[in-house]
């Protein structure tokens, strides 16, 4: 199983590590590449991650990453990363769920 990252989810990963950036450079690379670690796991165990509790559906899921939620979409063949967002935040209120833009 092959992983991609969606565009919104290289963005959010982004805005994170910058975020992390201004009091720490060091650690924004750092956080990011853990990031890209936990992830890799997901090549093997794709079903690693629990079911997106907004989404109800067993190939939404999502690694629980320090305060962070990594919400992926099971494939045939591919596993795609379509966010990455801060634990706290609930989906439930958002008109478009990021697995809906895929």
């Amino acid at each position: 199983m092959r992983i991609r990252w969606s565009h919104r989810a290289r963005v959010d990963l982004r805005d994170i590590k910058n975020y992390i950036a201004k009091d720490s450079p060091s650690h924004a690379r750092q956080f990011a590449e853990k990031i890209f670690t936990a992830t890799e796991k997901l090549i093997d165990h794709s079903k690693l991650g629990r079911k997106v509790p907004e989404a109800e559906q067993d190939h939404i899921r999502e690694l629980i990453f320090q305060h962070y939620r990594i919400i992926y979409l099971i494939r045939s063949d591919h596993l795609y990363i379509v966010t990455v967002i801060h634990g706290n935040r609930d989906l439930t209120q958002e008109e478009t769920k990021p697995w809906e833009m895929m």
